[in-house]
């Protein structure tokens, strides 16, 4: 029986599937329909557009998918690909094909980041689409025994099926291969996953067999033979995404985070579509102080998030912190321009995402620092008492408001009531690295980002003269950063050791002793869990024995 109906299927492989034709335009759907039964098909469903389209694939099996790129008003093609695999209502085993009379190089590129099958370019005729689709057919049911136990995330057993059907289907060894490599990455058998792609490599220079290589280095922290790996994947094939995204994850663990956002950036321009990029490069750049470019990745990602599953209040929210951080102080006409916007993204983010309720309280507390950067102070503190009495509301502060509201804090001038804010967080999530890590960061610098670089400038230029054996060169620098930063862990302690080292040369000046033992004082409050808290108890100790 079971060999009848595979004869059945190889004779009309598009008779047992379930076919869903997504298209804005009536006669093509019914074209499409007429062309799709003349090869054999059945169990074929027709939608106008991207909504319905999901809502079928939520509640029904699909075999193949056909999609128009454009689909009218809202959601496209694009948007269609990415929501049905984020919900894995896309199996491995389904196909989806892009149709379109669209070709420029922006549509493709956002497009192959989320990997169709295939496309198929209009007019289409059913010649056309039999040979195309029949083969991609004929592959998938090929391959059926290994994507359905990916589908059921039988990752062994999947791997046990490609090693058997290796010898049996040499027309798809490279599909073989490249989902062999994939699979032992996934269970974690390195030493498999890379003797496959040593193998290919040593037959053909296939571009996705260096990234699979490339990414075992990375994951055996082969850092530098990884990075240059994927240089090298990048000049011969300056479009494939994968690589940059990977090579910006391995400069990133290398400590490398400007040339990691250069990467990000060269990327971008390559397929600005691609929203989950854009919001990498955002958080970057920030981290590195460009609030420029992390503005202007914010701003992309809000707008891709339109119509995207990925849309989120928290890119409106970080477009508007950023904005906010190029306004503060500036009060002319770019600075009135970029507070205007960030009041309206926050305004925006109220109503798009009204049912969420932590929405408002997040929104007042930026809307804060907005004013105070505009120096419109009156308004501010009146948003501020509105915070204070909202936050006493909650039952417990969740870290992430706790520092936005730290930061604001720190801008309307409350720096007591922000420092014991943060101690008391640093206290509350001393089991959280990333969360005490931005507490040191605000405690350190408290101020606007053009403070923060000049400060980190002079910062470079202390332990430049400190190892050049500059004393005073470095005591400059130092008292000049901590001028702009005064509760600096870090750069008070910088100073307490050059005026220690000072001290060592010159025996009777006592004045540098009492120097030090008031940039000690400064760092009273600083929490048990900060990095730089054991230097601060251990030069505490030191100058005690010194001064007795």
């Amino acid at each position: 029986m079971n060999q009848q109906s595979d004869r059945k299927d190889t004779i009309n492989p598009f008779g047992k599937l379930m076919f869903l034709v997504v298209d804005d335009f009536e006669n093509f759907r019914l074209s499409m329909r007429q062309m799709l039964r003349s090869c054999g098909a059945d169990k074929i469903e027709l939608v106008a557009h991207a909504t319905p389209a999901i809502q079928y694939s939520t509640y029904n099996h699909v075999d193949v998918v056909l999609c128009d790129y454009n689909l009218g008003e809202g959601k496209n093609g694009q948007h269609v690909l990415e929501e049905l695999r984020h919900k894995k209502l896309l199996k491995r085993s389904s196909l989806f094909l892009m149709v379109t009379a669209e070709t420029s190089k922006e549509m493709v590129m956002g497009a192959r980041e989320y990997q169709p099958d295939g496309y198929l370019t209009k007019p289409l005729n059913r010649a056309m689409l039999e040979k195309r689709l029949g083969a991609l057919i004929q592959q998938r049911n090929a391959l059926l025994p290994i994507t359905r136990e990916i589908d059921r995330e039988n990752y062994p057993e999947a791997i046990s099926q490609c090693l058997l059907l290796m010898p049996k289907q040499p027309r798809y060894k490279t599909w073989l291969m490249k989902t062999l490599g994939e699979l032992y990455f996934l269970v974690g058998d390195l030493a498999h996953a890379q003797k496959v792609y040593d193998n290919v490599l040593a037959q053909r220079e296939l571009s996705w067999a260096r990234l699979g290589l490339c990414k075992i280095l990375l994951k055996n922290r082969n850092f530098d033979q990884s990075v240059e790996g994927l240089k090298g994947l990048i000049a011969k094939h300056p479009d494939y995404m994968e690589a940059y995204d990977l090579l910006a994850e391995g400069l990133e663990m290398q400590g490398r985070p400007i040339p990691a956002q250069q990467i990000l950036e060269k990327a971008a321009e390559h397929s600005p579509n691609a929203l989950l990029r854009q919001r990498h490069l955002a958080e970057l750049a920030g981290a590195n102080q460009d609030i420029d470019t992390a503005s202007q990745a914010w701003r992309q990602t809000v707008a891709l998030g339109t119509n995207s599953i990925h849309d989120n209040p928290e890119h409106y929210l970080a477009l508007a912190q950023s904005l906010s951080d190029l306004s503060e102080g500036n009060q002319d006409e770019d600075g009135v321009k970029q507070a205007t916007e960030a009041l309206n993204v926050l305004s925006r983010m109220e109503k798009r995402f009204a049912d969420d309720d932590s929405v408002g309280l997040k929104s007042q507390i930026v809307q804060c620092r907005v004013h105070a950067g505009q120096a419109n102070h009156r308004e501010a503190e009146k948003l501020l008492g509105t915070v204070k009495a909202e936050l006493e509301q909650l039952e417990s502060l969740p870290p992430d408001l706790g520092l936005d509201y730290a930061k604001t804090l720190f801008r309307m001038g409350h720096d007591d009531q922000a420092k014991a804010l943060l101690t008391d967080l640093a206290a509350r999530y001393g089991d959280k690295p990333d969360v005490l890590q931005k507490i040191e960061n605000l405690l350190d610098e408290p101020v606007g980002f053009r403070q923060k670089i000049e400060a980190r400038g002079h910062n470079r230029e202390g332990i430049k003269a400190f190892e050049s054996g500059d004393l005073e060169g470095a005591v400059k620098a130092f008292t000049s950063a901590l001028a702009i930063v005064p509760d600096h862990a870090a750069l008070n302690l910088n100073l307490v050791q050059v005026l220690l080292r000072q001290h060592d040369e010159s025996p009777a000046d006592r004045s540098l002793l009492t120097r030090c033992q008031a940039h000690l004082q400064r760092l009273t409050t600083l929490p048990e869990q900060h990095r730089q808290y054991r230097r601060y108890t251990a030069l505490t100790r030191k100058l005690e024995g010194m001064i007795q």
